[in-house]
């Protein structure tokens, strides 16, 4: 499987998305700078954290416009995976790939921790690796991660089983139900505001988030790949 992390100017976390793919699953990954036109062959997007054009305007409003974004969509489109982390949720939300928007956190303040997710729905490419309800521990690092929509959204979300994460005994920014990763109703597009890049080995503290990447691959391979 070929994924693609999408470098926009300001991205911090794309040398963490880039490890978690290379080094831990094994799976093929390039960069992609932000100006580019074309993500023909890549299997998946992985779009990472950061501050994109220095979160000027609105967290994620301005590289929503850039070259590569109307590729990002095509392949969303097609059902391929699209994983958005922090800053690269926001940009999915001001894409309109994903519903609802962010808000800056309730203690107006940057947010740097581990926190307790719950896995509140194992049945999309991305937790399928996962329990339901299981707890994981994840990092945050963030200042815009209040997520917020209307009634009607939030009713949708719930009636299509599109919220993935709850944060499990704190809700670090005031978001709306807890809510810590949506999908859109396919299931092939997620974003989240916690790290799983950030928790692929022990060593870093969890490797909780490791599963998260293996279950793409898994599913992926389970659904395209034919043996003989």
């Amino acid at each position: 499987m070929k994924f693609a992390v999408i470098v926009f100017p300001g991205s911090n976390c794309d040398v963490d998305m880039f490890h978690a793919v290379k080094d831990e699953l094994g799976e093929e990954v390039e960069y992609v700078w932000h100006d580019q036109e074309s993500l023909e062959g890549f299997d998946g997007v992985l779009l990472p954290g950061g501050f994109s054009y220095g979160d000027y305007l609105r967290s994620g409003a301005i590289a929503r416009f850039s070259n590569i974004m109307p590729e990002v969509i095509r392949l969303a489109k097609e059902g391929k995976p699209v994983l958005g982390v922090c800053n690269g949720f926001q940009i999915l939300l001001e894409a309109g790939l994903l519903p609802g928007a962010m808000r800056r956190n309730d203690s107006l303040k940057f947010i740097c921790k581990p926190i307790n997710l719950k896995v509140a729905n194992n049945e999309t490419i991305f937790t399928a690796g996962y329990e339901q309800d299981e707890v994981i521990s994840i990092p945050v690092a963030h200042g815009e991660g209040n997520y917020y929509c209307d009634e009607a959204t939030l009713q949708q979300l719930k009636d299509n089983n599109q919220i993935a994460f709850r944060y499990a005994t704190e809700n670090p920014n005031g978001s709306l139900e807890d809510i810590a990763g949506i999908t859109n109703e396919r299931g092939n597009v997620l974003g989240m505001m916690p790290h799983p890049e950030r928790a692929v080995d022990s060593l870093l503290g969890s490797a909780d988030g490791l599963k998260m990447f293996q279950s793409i691959v898994k599913q992926w391979r389970e659904k395209h790949v034919v043996t003989s």
